[in-house]
């Protein structure tokens, strides 16, 4: 009853932890499973397209269930709240390309190091971008 409770109070943000880590992990597999077969990360075009083809996949999930199960969206615009959502995922992603740019291409550190420092950065900014400007509760 307790952890009910508890997970009702705070439903949202738990629900983006749970949603927000499977993108992430969603996103990390295709990300190394590219980079570790097909793309070559000491290629900086390759570098990129991996971090592209990895960030539309979890785009996609991440729309479907943050819609759904995270903010609960009852919005009747849905192609004006795709878009918005796709404005501010498109921020993020580029970001996360400037960073694996600076930190793998010009620095030479490790690109899985990389990518899982970017994440923590990228969910952060995702679930402030969709709570404040794509899903926000309008008055």
């Amino acid at each position: 009853m307790f952890l009910w409770n508890m997970y009702c109070k705070h439903k949202e943000g738990i629900n983006y932890l749970i949603f927000g880590f499977l993108t992430t992990l969603l996103t990390l597999i295709t990300y190394y499973l590219l980079t570790l077969t097909i793309l070559d990360v000491q290629v900086p075009l390759e570098l990129q397209l991996a971090n592209i083809i990895s960030w539309t996949i979890g785009f996609l999930f991440a729309y479907i269930t943050n819609r759904k199960y995270v903010f609960q969206s009852k919005n009747d615009r849905v192609t004006g709240e795709f878009l918005k959502f796709l404005g501010s995922r498109l921020f993020t992603l580029i970001l996360d390309m400037a960073i694996m740019y600076v930190f793998v291409t010009i620095l030479k550190y490790d690109n899985r190091i990389i990518k899982l420092i970017s994440q923590v950065i990228i969910i952060v900014s995702n679930y402030l971008l969709s709570k404040l400007i794509v899903f926000g509760k309008k008055k």
